[in-house]
């Protein structure tokens, strides 16, 4: 399984990607990442997962398309070898990534107020976490999307955090902090199954919303800007603190 993970990430990623030119805009230093980590602290049963980057993490943000329709997402992707299990999906077939994302259009995080203002449907654009799970798209010149499912379908499981959308996505309300060069989240073991021994990479890319396309995906992948082992062949792995 895992073999097949890393073939289907690098066949999609190191094919030529088609200019777009809404990419073109966050090519900067803030999405080149140059080291990424994730630490199993013991001492309070959590993995710290952190990017670095050459510019300000996070300080790159979306320009709002005015509707959800194109709206354009900014992320920093982790994939990993976790199962949709682990995370509360079910069993499914696809890429279990970690993205920290930001998106103005919309607020995908209906149980969370990030900007602590008492309004929970207004601060998509502030940083934060979703477990997603991709599978190869080649409607999108990323070759990438989330996986989505018919609402009808009753082997799909999400879990209760998920905001509503037929996609596997969830939204699990993990602290984003920014700081300079880095972008990191601290995610209790319990809610990854105490998994510690996977193995990741770290990702910098483009995506955009799609409500009226029907042979688009929701949610695809548009242009990668930085991988980190350059092949995406997920080689690092959870290190012990």
């Amino acid at each position: 399984m895992k073999n097949t993970i890393i073939t289907i990430v690098f066949m999609v990623l190191s094919s030529t990607l088609t200019a777009c030119d809404e990419c073109k805009k966050y090519n900067n230093d803030d999405l080149q990442i140059v080291k990424a980590s994730v630490i199993h602290n013991t001492d309070i049963n959590s993995t710290i997962w952190e990017i670095n980057v050459k510019g300000n993490a996070g300080k790159t943000t979306p320009v709002p398309a005015g509707q959800l329709h194109g709206a354009p997402v900014l992320g920093y992707v982790f994939p990993t070898t976790l199962k949709p299990t682990d995370v509360g999906f079910n069993d499914t077939q696809g890429i279990v990534a970690l993205a920290l994302t930001s998106h103005p259009d919309f607020d995908d995080t209906p149980l969370w107020d990030e900007n602590n203002d008492f309004i929970y449907d207004n601060d998509g654009i502030i940083w934060h976490p979703h477990w997603v799970v991709l599978h190869k798209d080649d409607r999108v010149d990323g070759g990438l999307s989330v996986k989505q499912f018919k609402k009808t379908d009753t082997s799909v499981k999400l879990p209760p955090t998920n905001p509503g959308m037929p996609m596997y996505m969830d939204s699990p309300g993990f602290q984003v902090i920014t700081n300079k060069t880095s972008i990191k989240v601290v995610i209790p073991d319990y809610r990854i199954n105490n998994k510690t021994d996977f193995k990741f990479d770290a990702v910098s890319a483009y995506m955009q919303v799609n409500t009226e396309i029907k042979d688009k995906p929701m949610l695809g992948v548009y242009k990668v800007y930085s991988v980190l082992s350059n092949d995406l062949s997920l080689p690092y792995t959870v290190q012990l603190k």
